[in-house]
């Protein structure tokens, strides 16, 4: 006999409190004992789908609630339940016709509009859903769902600000809520809020120990802060409790580099491949931590598996990792595109149109994280000194950090104006230098050290230039030209850039003529060098040492009695490793000396040991190559055929020493072989390079001055005549 109806409803509702108090069990025996009599009711085969999708069982949720729809097609919170149901079955088109079913029949249902922009967001309709969250909160102002969802939704649209003030609405009504404490400390650290972003992260993990996404992002931004072993504690505190996590493992393996860590970071980005082995640029990482500390067990099928991923449009490699990889300007750039597509999806805004400024001088402004004692300062110090004020006014926009260095102090004197941005968000920071009215911005790090294209995305500024710090395309269509010379981009290769190129008339690469040596020269024995050896030194980093150019340095000492070859010792793992590879090669292991890190004058000054300066592929030396030839070391080279492999070749023609230059690695080494066994020819080299250091261009930075600043004037002009911006030649200027 079937139960009076008053009675079902009580026993209904009965099934709901269970429900609400997270009594999954009962509440399923109340809907299934409510259907054991009466097959066809709403409200039991509602509810029992609810329970069903709270439980994961996304297909028996489905023909429950989707038997619902059709008993009762008026039914709006059917429908909209049923949306939820097929948004976690990721039929997202399908969801969103469920959600506008629910609105037509009521159009002002905030649940609805929220969980329709839920869909919309998943589906990367990002203006569309923040339009249903604006709708849902219209109309229900206290909605903390639809505020937390409004808030992700403005962080994927790149509004960090926004979605911060949706986070904190969100948690003035609800202080206890894990998960935007947590996306709000992801809003602060988009914002470079650093400190403040960690404290989001422990307020998270304080209401919710077990909460892996905190403890990852935690470690993030201690990352950011340069706290890399807390970070690294916080990756650990994660894969306890979920060691799946490939977004974990990856962010430890880049902590474990910074630590120094390489060969630890290799294994644990191997182990992420295990797992995941598409993963987004670890393919690229797990080589380059291999590199780094000259493990080359696997060089080659790694190498030729990145490649082929390049090529097949794949994120396998971060453009400065693939440097070290690649000789092909066609791949370099694809990885460019590939990288810039991933990490700045984002539409660039129209450049800025350029009005008058009072003084009418050319404003220049210099983004870097380097601004500090480091390579690239000491290359571009001497330049900025010397830039015409009276044609130019300059401004240091610093993304990095002041390290009150002698070198720190050159570049505050050099500008008119130094500017911190280190705080700043990537949009913030480009409000920022829009409002100094820039009228060519130079990206002095592209993608290398504490590389901020992101700015430049922005388009703060009409005319912006990516030039030294990364020797390549960004393959971003917000830079408008690449710095260059005839030698590193040969004219006819301008398809494997996105940018213009501007062609400078000697090297592309400043130098300052005022970097100082120490004025002692160790003896050789205070350096571990013996005093008769003919000694072949390398001080690029090791990344760049390769199987293929280490096979050719080890058949010079084979056929160079008495002779050494001095490296950089920059990690603990590379001395026993080349040592041992020298060994596989018959070398004595001894033979092979390597430097510690020193400062940098006295670093310079130990060069006058050496004999003969032996360059690498398909990387060349850039600074090294620099700091040998203002010492008076001759430096090999062998021309690559893309422009990080061109770059030593650049500073050789400029400095007057192209005989040094070869084109294949068997001229290479049959002319590291001449000159090791031609005293007198290798005086006459470093006797020609210690003069022609004065009277070349190379080192003459008022020359180097003269003809960047034609450039960007010729880059101005075209601006201010409405023209796009086009390749061309600088005119050397005496």
């Amino acid at each position: 006999m079937a139960q009076p109806p008053d009675n079902i409803t009580a026993r209904l509702r009965q099934a709901l409190g269970d429900f609400n108090h997270a009594r999954l069990d009962v509440a399923e025996r109340g809907c299934r004992g409510i259907l054991a009599e009466l097959p066809r009711h709403t409200g039991a085969l509602h509810l029992l789908g609810v329970i069903e999708a709270r439980r994961g069982r996304s297909q028996a949720a489905l023909e429950l609630i989707g038997l619902v729809t059709r008993i009762e097609p008026d039914n709006p919170a059917a429908h909209s339940d049923l949306g939820n149901v097929l948004r976690s079955l990721r039929l997202l088109p399908d969801a969103i016709a469920s959600f506008d079913r629910a609105l037509a029949l009521i159009p002002d249902y905030p649940d609805a509009h929220n969980n329709r922009g839920v869909a919309l967001h998943e589906m990367g309709r990002h203006e569309e859903a923040l339009l249903g969250f604006d709708r849902a909160l219209a109309l229900k102002a206290d909605y903390v769902q639809a505020l937390y969802n409004r808030g992700n939704t403005l962080q994927a649209l790149k509004r960090p600000l926004e979605a911060l003030e949706s986070y904190d609405r969100a948690l003035s009504l609800t202080p206890r809520f894990p998960e935007a404490l947590n996306d709000r400390g992801n809003a602060l650290r988009t914002l470079k809020r650093f400190g403040e972003a960690l404290e989001s992260f422990d307020r998270a993990l304080a209401l919710d120990p077990r909460y892996v996404e905190a403890h990852n992002n935690r470690g993030n931004v201690l990352r950011d802060l340069g706290r890399h072993a807390q970070a690294l504690e916080s990756y650990d505190a994660a894969l306890a409790l979920w060691p799946q996590s490939a977004d974990v493992r990856y962010n430890r393996g880049v902590a474990l580099e910074s630590l120094g860590r390489y060969w630890d970071a290799a294994q644990c980005y191997a182990t992420l491949l295990e797992g995941t082995p598409d993963y987004p640029f670890a393919k690229g990482r797990l080589h380059y931590a291999r590199i780094l500390c000259c493990d080359w067990s696997q060089f080659a099928e790694s190498a030729q598996s990145i490649e082929q991923d390049v090529r097949d449009g794949k994120r396998a490699a971060e453009p400065f990792i693939y440097q070290a990889i690649s000789a092909s300007p066609r791949d370099l750039r694809r990885c460019a595109e590939i990288y810039a597509a991933a990490r700045f999806p984002f539409d660039t805004s129209p450049p800025a149109v350029p009005g008058p400024h009072p003084d009418s001088r050319i404003r220049v402004g210099y983004v870097s994280g380097e601004f500090r004692d480091h390579a690239t300062s000491s290359l571009m110090a001497g330049l900025f000194e010397r830039h015409d004020r009276a044609c130019f006014r300059l401004y240091a926009f610093d993304t990095g950090w002041d390290d009150a260095s002698a070198m720190r102090g050159r570049i505050d004197r050099a500008f008119d104006e130094v500017v911190d941005l280190s705080g700043a968000g990537d949009r913030e920071a480009a409000a920022i230098v829009s409002s100094k009215e820039i009228d060519i911005l130079v990206d002095l790090n592209g993608y290398f050290g504490r590389a901020r294209p992101g700015i430049f995305c922005h388009r703060p500024c009409a005319i912006q230039v990516n030039y030294l710090g990364f020797p390549g395309t960004l393959g971003l269509a917000c830079y408008d030209y690449v710095v260059a010379d005839r030698h590193v981009i040969a004219p006819g290769e301008e398809a494997f850039y996105a940018e213009k190129i501007v062609y400078l008339p000697d090297s592309y690469q400043a130098n300052d003529p005022s970097r100082r040596i120490a004025d002692r020269t160790p003896a050789r024995a205070d350096v571990s060098l013996p005093d008769a050896a003919f000694v072949f030194c390398c001080f690029n980093n090791s990344y760049k040492i390769t199987p293929q150019i280490f096979d050719v340095w080890m058949r010079l000492l084979a056929m160079v009695p008495h002779s050494v070859l001095w490296l950089l010792d920059s990690h603990a793992d590379v001395p026993r490793n080349l040592r041992r590879e020298a060994g596989n090669r018959g070398v004595a292991p001894e033979r092979l000396v390597f430097a510690p890190r020193l400062d940098p004058a006295e670093h310079l000054a130990r060069h006058r040991l050496a004999d003969l300066f032996l360059d690498t592929l398909p990387s060349n030396a850039h600074t090294t190559a620099s700091d040998a030839l203002w010492v008076g070391l001759p430096v090999l080279t062998c021309m690559g055929s893309a422009f990080a492999g061109r770059v030593a070749g650049s500073l050789l023609e400029a400095v007057g020493l192209p005989e040094l230059i070869t084109h294949s690695l068997e001229d290479y080494e049959r002319k590291a072989l001449e000159l090791a066994g031609s005293p007198e020819k290798l005086r006459g080299l470093r006797a020609t390079l210690m003069s022609n250091r004065a009277t070349h261009a190379l080192f003459d930075s008022d020359r180097f001055r003269r003809h960047i600043e034609s450039a960007y004037a010729t880059m101005w002009r075209r601006r201010h005549q409405g023209l796009a911006p086009l390749s061309f030649a600088v005119r050397p200027i005496d």
